[in-house]
């Protein structure tokens, strides 16, 4: 992913021109639009809320209901209200908009729930910026009042960095005869990020001190998904950090690549902490 000056503003490109003689109602005190993505044209924050919590986003679809997530973060959480009910937008102009301003910097759509009666549907997005993994809940919402409005949820994960030593690899290896290793990866991706790759040249490090160690990279995933997309993902993974390690001068007959999905659990995957446990990389000494 192309990186980003951190917390880049940007403007949501509004179908219809607010006219002049609307004004919006003042924002409550203290309150202000989210760095990373303005407000719907012609609209005020109605409510506001920043601290430091889990934010529950729907990832997927089970059972004819959202499959949801939750996030931990520094998390915004605002409520906007339209100032003009002749001018405002549809739920779909509305999730089309910012779902186009969050892919427009690289960002992904995880979910969406189209509008129907009664229900203005709901998106769920993802992109990574400024060092931090940020997640998108945009939900509008439809009462039987004239004026709508739409919610507007926004975590900021800071990214994980973990680079274990070659020392610490040998010696689990030798102890233990494996090691789990949280290397992170885009939502639905293989390749390496720069911290992937911060692991994997101490992983180069320890094979070169130890000439007659073979290992198995085995990758895992969480439930989270299809079962066959999942294995095909952790497969691909496995043969990402392999080719690096091959590339780093490691001989391609010392190492062999596997991916099991979400076969082999080490936690409990009903909830967040659970499924990050299992999503992972492992070496296993042959």
């Amino acid at each position: 992913m192309t990186p980003l000056k951190p917390f880049q503003r940007l403007v949501l490109m509004a179908a219809l021109a607010l006219p002049c003689a609307v004004f919006p109602a003042p924002d409550v005190p203290k309150s202000k639009d989210h760095p990373l993505l303005t407000r719907y044209p012609g609209s005020h924050i109605a409510e506001y809320e920043k601290n430091y919590n889990a934010v529950e986003f729907a990832v997927g679809q089970q059972g004819g209901e959202p499959q949801r997530k939750a996030v931990e973060g520094d998390a915004t959480v605002i409520r906007y209200f339209h100032g003009d009910p002749q001018k405002q937008p549809s739920p779909l102009q509305l999730l089309r908009n910012y779902q186009n301003a969050v892919k427009a910097i690289g960002g992904e759509v995880v979910y969406e729930r189209l509008p129907r009666e009664g229900d203005g549907g709901e998106t769920t997005l993802r992109v990574a910026t400024g060092g931090k993994e940020v997640w998108v809940r945009v939900e509008p919402e439809i009462f039987s009042a004239p004026a709508q409005s739409y919610r507007l949820q926004v975590v900021e994960v800071a990214a994980m960095q973990q680079v274990v030593s070659a020392n610490k690899l040998l010696d689990e290896l030798n102890r233990n005869g494996f090691i789990a290793l949280y290397i992170n990866f885009d939502t639905g991706k293989w390749d390496l990020k720069s911290d992937g790759q911060a692991t994997v040249r101490e992983i180069v490090a320890a094979l070169k001190s130890a000439p007659a160690l073979k290992v198995a990279i085995e990758g895992h995933t969480d439930n989270v998904g299809q079962a066959a997309a999942n294995k095909s993902l952790s497969e691909k993974r496995a043969q990402s950090v392999m080719a690096a390690i091959v590339a780093g001068g490691i001989d391609a007959k010392r190492l062999s690549a596997a991916g099991f999905g979400q076969e082999r659990p080490v936690a409990d995957n009903r909830s967040e902490e659970g499924r990050a446990k299992n999503r992972r990389v492992e070496l296993v000494r042959k």
